[in-house]
């Protein structure tokens, strides 16, 4: 029987680890590690992993000295990982009892399946609601990255131990690296496939990525990272125009952030952010940028930084008047 490990990076979580690790305890299919890693947390989180530790050897726990973020705390586990096939739980999340049953069934049924998504629930306060995807039975690996770069298909899955090792978890960013881990893993895959397991996502409304804050502007590093991984995958020249174009849109995507918070921002953190949005600017590979997108006012490159600018300031306070008009 092919082992699975499976992830758990845990800070403050104490309020949801119970029903995340009990889910795992209940799951199906049992040859399976739990590798748990604290990431230096202030609340009761550790003991309680310690707890679940003495009632199950398969749950192994490591206790990080320094808060270092989700996707190093990950990649501390994937070093001790020894499984088959890996994946992730977020520790306020849980699985299906028959998650891992599922996705491994679906691994050992096609062999050259590299990954396997999950069926993901998205739980609110008080109602359900399943996460839209394709029906679809198998995907090449171009076509799931181009299909996650609009997150038609999400991020939340099984993969095989080979390609998770070669492409750990993106440490780039507190925030959003995440998500080229994702589009990596799915690019290096010969198959991807998905299975009726459910990943239950739980929601908060005041989550870290909507949050205004100056950290928005990782999202423009995540990018450029994401950009220098796939030159060195030796990736196609059609796979780097499309990120190129995606990276686009995101600095576009973060110039609408600035343009509608920086007055919440204090004055160092206004300065470093157009000081993030110039640098993307000026490394943005414009030959690689669709017509459409250069013809498009708001979404132009324009030939000067100071003129790309006015055109952004000019096309975001046209959009806001005219939503306050619509309504």
């Amino acid at each position: 029987m092919d082992k699975v490990s499976i992830l758990v990076a845990v800070y403050n979580a104490e309020k949801y680890l119970q029903t995340c690790l009990d889910s795992l305890l209940a799951q199906t299919y049992h040859d399976i590690e739990v590798i748990c890693i604290d990431d230096c947390s202030t609340d009761s989180s550790l003991s309680i992993l310690r707890t679940y530790a003495k009632r199950d050897a398969r749950i192994r726990v490591f206790s990080l000295d320094e808060n270092k973020g989700q996707a190093h705390a990950r990649n501390v586990g994937l070093a001790q990982s020894t499984g088959d096939y890996v994946c992730m739980l977020d520790a306020d999340d849980w699985f299906s009892d028959d998650a891992i049953q599922q996705a491994v069934s679906v691994f050992k049924n096609n062999e050259a399946t590299d990954a396997v998504l999950f069926d993901v629930m998205m739980e609110y306060d008080g109602r359900q609601e399943a996460y839209a995807m394709p029906d679809f039975k198998a995907l090449t690996g171009p076509e799931a990255f181009r299909m996650s770069l609009s997150w038609a298909i999400h991020g939340l899955y099984m993969v095989r131990a080979s390609i998770h090792r070669k492409w750990p978890y993106d440490e780039t960013c507190r925030l959003y690296s995440d998500d080229n881990t994702t589009r990596i893993h799915y690019l290096a895959s010969h198959e991807v496939r998905r299975c009726r397991g459910i990943y239950h996502y739980r929601q908060h409304p005041a989550s870290a990525t909507h949050a205004v804050s100056v950290k928005r502007f990782d999202y423009l590093k995540a990018a450029e990272s994401m950009k220098r991984q796939l030159e060195l995958m030796g990736v196609s020249e059609n796979i780097m125009a499309e990120y190129e174009q995606q990276r686009w849109l995101i600095l576009i995507d973060t110039y609408m952030f600035y343009h509608c918070h920086a007055n919440e921002l204090d004055c160092n953190e206004r300065s470093y952010g157009l000081g993030e949005l110039e640098r993307a600017w000026r490394t943005t590979d414009t030959d690689r940028l669709p017509d459409a997108l250069k013809r498009k006012f708001g979404y132009r490159h324009a030939p000067t930084w100071g003129l790309f600018r006015v055109q952004e300031w000019l096309y975001f306070s046209l959009r806001a008047i005219l939503g306050r008009n619509r309504k």
